[in-house]
């Protein structure tokens, strides 16, 4: 065998190699969230075992080998585990609006009186907020609300996070006092202005 045969027969033998690397680097996979025929409940993903529970989690575990991340377990067990408002910042309110505009006030509406875009568009409308029934009811039950779904509203625990459940809890309950706040508990200026307009105290 000749020099410029082998060298052919090297190159076709790293082209090979080369092929069967890329095959390694391009493993087929699935995307969070996508089905999957293999199992029995159609996911591909894999629920965790029997009595599990996390020990980290977040963008923080995921880049420092699992030692970071701890935090984020401990904030969300608080979370789930609250039976009442966080104390209530602007923070925590413009997290809660953003939210809400995002999950609640397609159906809730922009006030929380149920007329949302798709309630016009025929949905069945849900309770305003501003029923006494939901001004009196606990912090717990609209948590609880957001996690389990009530009636025809689903569940949202897939898509919102425990913290954020409160911050929309929080927001909800900002709508409730925006419609409802008592005449003598606001600023001067205002109370003034709603004199002038005759506005009933």
């Amino acid at each position: 065998m000749n020099s410029r045969t082998c060298l052919l027969l090297s190159l076709l033998a790293l082209a090979g190699c080369e092929r069967q690397m890329q095959g390694m680097y391009h493993q087929g996979h699935w995307e969070p969230g996508e089905g999957s025929a293999m199992f029995a409940d159609g996911r591909a993903d894999r629920p965790p075992p029997p009595g599990s529970m996390p020990t980290r989690m977040g963008d923080a575990a995921a880049v420092s080998s699992g030692h970071g991340g701890h935090d984020e377990v401990l904030a969300r067990m608080a979370a789930e585990n609250a039976t009442r408002l966080p104390p209530v910042t602007p923070v925590l309110l413009q997290r809660g609006q953003d939210r809400y505009a995002i999950y609640c006030l397609p159906c809730h509406s922009a006030l929380g009186d149920g007329d949302g875009p798709v309630v016009r568009r025929g949905f069945p409308a849900p309770p305003s907020y501003h029923q006494q029934r939901l001004r009196d009811a606990p912090d717990r039950h609209f948590y609880d609300v957001i996690s389990q779904g009530y009636g025809i509203m689903p569940s949202y625990a897939d898509r919102v996070d425990p913290q954020d459940r409160w911050a929309i809890v929080a927001y909800v309950r900002a709508l409730q006092l925006s419609q409802h706040a008592p005449v003598a508990e606001l600023p001067p200026a205002v109370q003034a202005k709603l004199a002038a307009s005759g506005a009933k105290r």
